[in-house]
């Protein structure tokens, strides 16, 4: 993911979204299915059974199938949806992120730490940057992601990535190539369309020291 977000383009099943109508790769859709008692369940995984609904990956495509009912259209049936859905799929989409940046922890594909992730991209073996959004800018500043695509993150908070590391926050942490990586960035990519917070603190609110 580059540093606005953008995710680089990989070969898979297409998609149409229900909300834009537009067909696009899965790694850039949200999957939901109609639950046992007609509610719509957000399937994160895309492993729950039924037929899949499909809408991007972006609040105001979610927010708008919410809004003109496109769940029950798509579903051809009455089906109830959650109250807040862009909060709830956001919520899950950031536990979900940071529970593979723990497993990679686990593994040792990821550091956190600005000397670690320093002394990892000297060594050429950092393949993606990842910053707290509420991070401080001149202090995230000193860090560079890799050329190339899918080198940045910056979707979690301080403290969500604090959780990953078992710490209070993390400012900075950097992913190597292989393992989880493909995974954590692609995860990423999907909340990164979801969160409406980043935009406060881009437009220069209070901000976590580095």
């Amino acid at each position: 993911m580059a540093r606005g977000g953008k995710r680089s383009d990989r070969e898979g099943p297409e998609r149409r979204c229900i909300a834009t109508g537009k067909s696009g790769d899965t790694a850039g859709l949200i999957r939901f299915v109609v639950g046992p008692e007609a509610q719509i369940v957000p399937d994160l995984a895309g492993k729950l059974p039924g037929r899949g609904i499909w809408v991007s990956a972006d609040r105001a495509a979610l927010d708008k199938a919410e809004a003109k009912k496109l769940f029950a259209r798509a579903a051809r049936q009455a089906v109830s949806v959650p109250q807040g859905l862009g909060d709830l799929v956001e919520t899950l989409l950031a536990r979900r992120v940071v529970e593979l940046l723990s497993l990679a922890r686990k593994s040792g594909q990821v550091v956190a730490g600005y000397e670690k992730c320093r002394d990892l991209a000297m060594r050429g073996e950092m393949e993606t940057l990842i910053q707290a959004y509420d991070g401080s800018e001149r202090g995230k500043t000193k860090l560079r992601p890799p050329d190339g695509p899918d080198s940045y993150i910056g979707c979690l908070s301080a403290q969500e990535l604090g959780l990953a590391f078992g710490r209070d926050h993390v400012i900075h942490a950097a992913l190597r190539a292989g393992g989880l990586s493909q995974a954590v960035v692609e995860e990423a990519a999907r909340l990164q369309g979801l969160r409406t917070e980043i935009g406060r603190y881009a437009a220069g609110e209070d901000k976590t020291d580095a």
